[in-house]
């Protein structure tokens, strides 16, 4: 059986989103599969297209290793504001330590 967690969405109108999230899937994907539709994934998540943009918050973007030098160059080309700590989530692993972490999702993607 896979193992699941709690993630928040924050929506740019405001509102949250609770989900649950299966450890292993991406971020992107639990956003597509629970109607997140601020998160487009046009690529499907092969880091080509930067339509999974989110932000993440201090602590839960501490809990992943910095973004490739792939992600940045994607991060460049964001419709909406980049951020500190901007990531493309088709390359972040949902897993038992974000569990409860709130992901922000931009105006445009």
């Amino acid at each position: 059986m896979t193992q699941e967690i709690i993630l928040h969405y924050q929506l740019a109108d405001g509102t949250t989103r609770t989900v649950d999230a299966k450890i292993g899937a991406t971020i992107m994907d639990t956003a597509i599969q629970n109607d997140i539709d601020e998160v487009v994934a046009e690529c499907g998540g092969s880091l080509i297209c930067a339509t999974c943009h989110v932000y993440l918050d201090e602590a839960t973007a501490a809990l992943y290793d910095p973004p490739d030098e792939m992600e940045l160059d994607m991060l460049e080309g964001v419709a909406a504001e980049r951020r500190e700590h901007s990531r493309l989530s088709c390359q972040l692993v949902v897993k038992a330590e974000i569990a409860g972490h709130t992901i922000g999702t931009p105006e445009s993607q």
